[in-house]
């Protein structure tokens, strides 16, 4: 196993920027050493990139994550850190239902508007192709 990665293996190896990285590190999510100028990040810490990067696919803020990568290490440990982390998730499912019925109401509003606009078209006299409209 590597004992240190550079920030631009992990960088190319994620597909992020130096800028994210220097970002996490000042919001104290990763903590790199440093030889010199050059940073030295750990296994442990390239587990947590994994981790922020996968929470904020998930749509996680970086709170969140930093609240459930943390409480990995102090009590109740992994336990407290997978409970939290499925509140996390049932809250941010909620969320993304929430969100796919307005869509849907929306779509459905859409449809009688176009509808509408379509059977006034036909009221007015003017003949349009359904492709034209």
């Amino acid at each position: 196993m590597q004992r240190y990665f550079t920030i631009t293996q992990l960088t190319q190896e994620f597909d992020i920027t130096t800028r994210t990285l220097r970002f996490y590190e000042a919001q104290g999510l990763v903590s790199p050493s440093r030889r010199g100028r050059q940073r030295l990040y750990t296994p442990g810490d390239r587990t947590r990139i994994k981790l922020i990067l996968r929470g904020k696919r998930l749509g996680f803020s970086l709170n969140d994550i930093r609240e459930i990568i943390e409480m990995y290490a102090s009590d109740p440990g992994e336990t407290g850190q997978l409970k939290l982390l499925l509140a996390r998730i049932a809250a941010r499912r909620e969320e993304l239902l929430e969100k796919q019925r307005d869509i849907e109401l929306t779509l459905l509003e859409l449809d009688e508007v176009e509808s509408g606009a379509r059977a006034r078209i036909c009221e007015l006299g003017t003949r349009l192709s359904p492709e034209k409209v």
